[in-house]
């Protein structure tokens, strides 16, 4: 109970104090509304309405001078009608609130549903910008927060495409934007970039996912507290879920513009905290919409159906959803009420059958039904008087209910008599006796029992006073202290099915015969069965009892001849008339008002003196919250609150009211702090629920109405669940569509039976299938499932009636609708951007096919559908082609001097934001255009289309030959080729066609520019080595690969042409190769021919590069002039053979030369043939002068030179020459020839002898020859060939020859292996 508060005082004392200011102003323009008859008067309504406003004015403040008198008295009028517009506004929300109150005070129809989906807390505008900084932040290295590169290219890429978009801040405008949607975001968006991370050992991808979120919860959270954050959550969490009824009353004044003072003084006077009086308030309602249905069918004032045999039809399921609330309240438990009472308790009858209220008129109740239960606490404080007794005597106390047990205190002497012990007990009576007797314990040795000093017997009711209180004992004539008195506290509690009860007079018909006073009880059987018993002294049945009813009660006058009583009432009803009087006018008005609440009356006794006093004598006064109530009920009436409250809610249109305060919900919903999409908080359904049920209002109106302020506030901005329009409009075409179709089908009666009651059923199914996508949301709805009078499982809350009203707004709304959805497909980027609220996008689609239906039965044609999803992507593909091309400032440059560079450069940039576009299509939006795939892809292309007029535009003004438009063809196709749908699609044809002919004459004109620089390169070659060769064949081979590497990463996705392509640049490589193996070839000849042919001759770096250019060229042409695709290697064959072939030349060339060589030592070693004049000459000179100085050994400097040579030439190839196998083959060939020259020399000589001087040289040669190639790895089998054994033995037979005539002559120089030839070899 809201007790009456000292700020409500001060409020009151407030208005007193200025309406002592404004002396002019009525009241009603003050603060409270006009009362009947009153209305503001033409000069100080104005001034005195302004107290409504924050910025009015008193009525006796300046007001300017006016030009006119006739201007000024139409401002004033136009000002006047505003303010009475304002006031009617501000009473018609009192009102409403008055029914509102009531509804939250005392719900049985409906409860806070626990199963709604919880809401996420939403982003603001400036909450946006906070977490912007925030990520900033971070990448400028402004944070504490350790992360990798990966991770921070992660962020910068979700802050650069997410949090500066301005499809996010659009969003966040709309109130559709949660943090939950910001984090998902971020979720999606690194799944695919932790994927494709190489594997780690030791860490899996869902480690470093869940780390990298780690990180960016604590980016976005900042330098908050996450402990503080949490508590909040769960505090927000909470009240998003559950609320109080104090919390309920808070948030529909805030909805209503209730001031808290005007909620306590209606809170008070419509006594909310008693819920005796709002059970009575509902059956008073209910009774009057039963008068009220039997008036219409009286008088025939029905709304407009859409069928004249509906109108009885509307009367029973008017009678059957009051007879549903009756059923709903009679199984509201009579015990429930006071602090007990919880909202989330309620128990919802599952009673679905007509109460026949008549029926339960005729079951009198008999005694045995009316059964009371009271708890009595008896406590005895102490006893005074005892002066006869010693001071050590014991004494003790005992006390005992009529018919009950008996209990004792403890023992206490009789100088303290004290005690303090409290006796609980229970009884039926519903006047009980308590008696307490007072014992001392007797001294003699022959008593039996202990001596009773003195008695007292109290008859207690649950109106007597609470506090402890003396009570004189009755005692014995022979005991000495007559003057006993005895304190005690007796409570008797009152069972909560007793509403009032005290001593009354009274006489009647039936019951209750004689005028007498007697102790009455009104006892609640059940919520609708109250009656009216008298009772005796410790009786557990009640003696008469009267069933209220039927009855009326109201206050009357004082009967003649009617002794005893002073305030009388009566209880009237047909044929009977019973007369009450009580002692006290305060009683009466108790009695009335329980009465008034017990009966379901609609009228209101109202007292014969308005200004009640309480009466604040010892025991005679009765409970203070009648008086009270009438307090309050004054007060209110003081401030123009009794309208409200007294009101009758028959008389209202209930339609246009509930209209009205779920407006204002709707709009106190989507302002507060949680993402709700529209869907309304736990505690809002349930007012609005408990509103509808008590007060009549249709379910199909509540949807239209919602519907139309949802599709208000969606069409100017604001993000609408589409699942939620999605539950409302099934549930209207249901209705409308499904009752009307019922209807025709009843008076037609010749229906096909397809769409009988099978048709019907498959009707519920289709709309229940539509609708519990989301049970939560259906379950909040079908609250009125229960009152369907027959079992139409068809009708969505039972209802088989369709007013022309309801069909009309249906039909607009529907309209409506269907505008909506397509504005939202066409713009489908922009009104789920990244495709949040997650299924949003799938739902306006399963929503517009609804829509497209033509009833609930018949589903519309998939290509209907289809069409207009085409339209509204084809639309799509313009609009968002329109705003990047915007966003990427193409259409600045409309009408300015551009250059080319800058046109292809901006058409680069404009494609990049194409594919971004796409790609967030395909990442975002293609599952919820799944079943629209192939639409999908024809909007793709469509917006590639519009893209493809801006990019032919800046390729027509390239200049020719230019090959900066290549990266465009890259990165499209790139992005084309990799993508199913697209891939040789008509764009990407487009784009092929469009840069086929600049590939041909690019490839053309690379092969020209190749083909120059082979030939200035070979006519320019220094021969210098160069990595692999020579500068010209490391330039021809790079540009080779270059070319072809260019041309490959085109990935030309036709592969006729990309067939046509890699075999012209194979040939292309053939050719090329061909040209340079050849120049080489060429080349090497001419430097050999240019070389020394004695032993001087030293292998020139040039040769060796020669042969390192074949090298290359082989090892290139592997690369460039092969083929794949399985087919023969005909390009690289060819040169293979070529290269081979001109190797062999070179080699055969080169051992050519250093044969000739050898042959020149040969040459010179002839000249000491035997039988020669020169040998005769040279043999003469050494001989005489041997004989006279030292002369050196004759040949060793000609054998020497030629080892030297060999040496030499062996190492430079080895060392410069980079194929090993080309050196084994020319070493091998180099030995064969060198052994081939020697033996045929000696062959010519078989018949002379060797000169010593040619014996020993060949020896050396042959010798060194020998070692020096099985060093450098000549094999066995070559070394020891024929032809070496030939000269092997003809040389160790010479030697041999020689030994013998010559006489030691060779000097030690022999054909036979020794370590000591070695040493002195090294």
């Amino acid at each position: 109970m809201l007790d009456p508060s000292s700020s409500e005082e001060e409020s009151e004392e407030l208005v007193e104090e200025e309406s002592g200011k404004e002396p002019l102003a009525p009241a009603a323009a003050r603060l409270s509304p006009s009362r009947p008859g009153e209305s503001p008067g033409p000069g100080g309504g104005g001034g005195g309405g302004g107290g409504l406003q924050p910025g009015g004015r008193a009525g006796g403040a300046a007001r300017p001078a006016s030009p006119s008198p006739s201007v000024a008295s139409e401002k004033e009028k136009d000002e006047l009608e505003r303010l009475q517009r304002e006031e009617e506004e501000r009473k018609r929300k009192l009102q409403l609130y008055v029914f509102v109150m009531r509804c939250i005070a005392y719900p049985f129809n409906a409860k806070q549903p626990t199963d709604m989906a919880r809401r996420q807390q939403k982003i603001s505008k400036q909450q946006l910008q906070t977490i912007k900084d925030r990520f900033q932040a971070f990448l400028n290295g402004e944070t504490q927060i350790v992360a990798d590169e990966a991770f921070i290219n992660a962020v910068q890429s979700y802050y650069e495409v997410f949090l500066k978009s301005d499809r996010v801040a659009r969003m966040v405008q709309s109130g559709g934007c949660s943090a939950n949607d910001s984090r998902e975001v971020f979720k999606k968006h690194i799944e695919k970039r932790v994927r494709s991370l190489p594997e780690i050992d030791g860490l899996s991808k869902e480690t470093v996912l869940s780390s990298w979120m780690a990180k960016f919860d604590a980016i976005y959270r900042g330098e908050e507290d996450p402990r503080k954050q949490q508590a909040r959550m769960t505090a927000s969490a909470a009240s998003e879920l559950i609320l109080s009824k104090e919390q309920l009353y808070e948030m529909f004044q805030n909805i209503l513009g209730i001031k808290k003072f005007e909620h306590q003084l209606l809170y008070n006077a419509c006594q909310l905290d008693n819920p005796d009086e709002q059970a009575a308030q509902i059956r008073r309602e209910l009774d009057g919409r039963l008068q009220m249905a039997e008036q219409i069918a009286k008088e025939r004032k029905f709304p407009k159906f859409v069928s004249k045999e509906m109108e009885n039809m509307y009367i029973e399921e008017l009678k059957s959803s009051v007879n549903l609330l009756m059923a709903n309240l009679e199984s509201m438990p009579v015990s429930k009420g006071g602090s007990e009472f919880k909202l989330q308790k309620l128990k919802r009858s599952h009673n679905t059958s007509i109460i026949d209220m008549g029926e339960e008129n005729e079951n009198q109740l008999s005694k045995s039904d009316v059964v009371l239960s009271f708890s009595l606490e008896v406590v005895i404080m102490e006893v005074q008087g005892l002066k006869s007794l010693a001071p050590n005597r014991i004494v003790y106390c005992t006390m005992e209910v009529e018919g009950g047990e008996k209990l004792q205190t403890d023992q206490a002497e009789a100088s303290k008599p004290t005690w303090g012990t409290q006796g609980d007990f229970t009884t039926t009576h519903a006047l009980p006796a308590v008696k307490v007797k007072l014992f001392t314990e007797s001294t003699g040795v022959l008593a039996l029992e202990d001596k009773e000093l003195g008695r007292v017997v109290l008859h207690p009711t649950p109106n007597s006073p609470k506090q402890s209180e003396w009570h004189k004992m009755t005692v014995s004539k022979n005991c000495p202290d007559q003057d006993l008195k005895i304190k005690l506290a007796v409570r008797m509690d009152k069972p909560q099915n007793m509403k009032h009860s005290g001593y009354l007079w009274a006489i009647g018909k039936n019951v209750w015969k004689r005028w007498k006073k007697r102790f009455f009880v009104l006892v609640q059987v059940s919520q609708y069965t109250f009656a009216m018993c008298s009772y005796r002294e410790k009786k557990a049945e009640p003696q008469e009892l009267l069933q209220l009813d039927g009855y009326t009660v109201d206050y009357t006058d004082p009967q003649p001849g009617l002794e005893g009583g002073r305030a009388f009432f009566n209880a009237v009803k047909e044929g009977d008339t019973v007369i009450f009087a009580s002692d006290d006018e305060q009683d009466r008005i108790l009695w009335v008002q329980a009465m008034y609440r017990a009966t379901g009356q609609s009228h209101k006794p109202v007292p014969p003196t308005q200004v009640q006093k309480l009466n604040a004598k010892g025991g005679n006064v009765p409970q203070l919250d009648a008086p009270i109530s009438q307090f309050y009920a004054d007060r209110a009436q003081k401030h123009g609150m009794d309208e409200f409250i007294s009101s009758n809610p028959c008389n209202f249109d209930h339609a246009s009211l509930f209209e009205m305060v779920q407006r204002l919900t709707l709009d106190h919903r989507l302002n507060d702090s949680y993402s709700c999409l529209g869907w309304f908080s736990p505690g809002q359904v349930f007012v609005l629920d408990e509103y509808c049920a008590r007060n009549g209002v249709r379910g199909c109106h509540r949807h239209l109405c919602y519907l139309r302020d949802l599709l208000e506030r969606a069409e100017n901005g604001a993000m609408i669940d589409p699942t939620l329009l999605h539950y409302s409009f099934a549930f209207c075409a249901s209705h409308v569509h499904g009752n009307s179709h019922h209807m025709a089908e009843l008076l037609g009666g010749s229906q096909p039976s397809t769409d009988g009651e099978g048709g019907k059923v498959s009707q519920s199914s289709a709309a229940e299938v539509e609708t519990k996508k989301d049970s939560k949301k259906e379950s909040k709805k079908r609250k009125d499932s229960k009152s369907q009078p027959n079992p139409e499982p068809k009708r969505p809350d039972g209802i088989g009636t369709v007013t022309v009203d309801e069909k009309e707004r249906f039909e607009e709304i529907k309209e409506r609708l269907r505008v909506l959805l397509e504005n939202q497909i066409t713009h489908f980027r922009y009104c789920f951007p990244f495709g949040r609220p997650e299924g949003a996008l799938k739902a306006t689609l399963s929503l517009l096919e609804r829509v497209l239906m033509k009833d609930i039965v018949t589903p519309v044609p998939q290509e209907e559908v289809k069409t207009v999803i085409r339209k509204c992507l084809e639309q799509a593909a313009l609009v968002n082609y329109t705003r990047l091309s915007e966003y990427a400032k193409i259409e600045e440059n409309v009408g300015r001097l551009v250059t080319p560079a800058k046109k292809l450069e901006d058409t680069i940039r404009l494609a990049e934001l194409v594919i971004e576009v796409l790609q967030q299509n395909e990442e975002h939006h293609a599952e919820a255009f799944a079943w629209w795939s192939d639409l999908m892809v024809e909007h793709a292309e469509t917006f590639l289309s519009l893209f493809a007029v801006d990019m032919d535009a800046a390729l027509e003004v390239q200049p020719p030959d230019t090959w900066d438009s290549f990266p465009l063809f890259q990165l499209l196709n790139d992005f084309l080729r990799s993508d199913y749908n697209l891939c040789n699609g008509k764009f990407h044809k487009h784009l092929q066609d469009l840069f086929a002919p600049l590939v041909v004459r690019y490839v053309d004109l690379m092969e020209s520019s190749i083909a120059q620089s082979i030939h200035r390169g070979f006519e320019r070659e220094s021969w210098e080595p160069v990595n692999n060769g020579s500068g010209t064949s490391e330039d021809l081979f790079w540009k080779l690969d270059a070319l072809q590497t260019f041309i490959r990463d085109l990935h030309w996705p036709e592969e006729e042409f990309g067939k046509h392509l890699e075999q012209r640049l194979k040939l292309m490589a053939s050719d090329m190769i061909e040209s340079c193996v050849k120049r080489t070839r060429i080349a090497f000849e001419v430097k050999l021919q240019k070389t020394s042919r004695s032993t001087d001759f030293r292998v020139p770096q040039s040769i060796c590069t020669m042969f390192n250019v074949m090298v290359d060229a082989k090892a290139q042409s592997t690369k460039l002039c092969s083929m794949e695709m399985g087919q023969e290697h005909q390009y690289h064959s060819k040169i293979d053979e070529l290269i081979e072939e001109t190797v062999k030349e070179m080699i055969t060339l080169l051992v050519a030369k250093f044969v000739t060589i050898l042959e020149g030592v040969l040459a010179k070693l002839s000249r000491y043939d035997e039988g020669t004049l020169f040998s005769s000459f040279l043999s003469f000179t050494v001989k005489a002068a041997s004989k006279y100085v030292d002369v050196p050994k004759p040949g060793m400097d000609v054998a020497d030179a030629y080892v030297t040579f060999v040496r030499h030439s062996q190492d430079v190839l080895r060392d410069k020459v980079n194929e090993e196998m080309y050196i084994e083959r020319l070493f091998d060939q180099w030995y064969t020839s060198s052994m081939n020259v020697v033996c045929t020399w000696l062959t010519d000589r078989m018949d002379l002898q060797l000169h010593i001087y040619q014996l020993k040289t060949l020896i050396r040669i042959v010798k060194k020859t020998y070692r020096d190639f099985r060093l450098q790895g000549v094999l066995d089998s070559t070394l020891n060939s024929k032809t070496y054994e030939t000269i092997r033995n003809r040389l160790t037979v010479e030697e041999a020859t020689a030994s013998v005539s010559e006489g030691g002559g060779l000097q030690g120089i022999t054909m036979k292996d020794s370590d000591e030839e070695d040493e002195e070899d090294d």
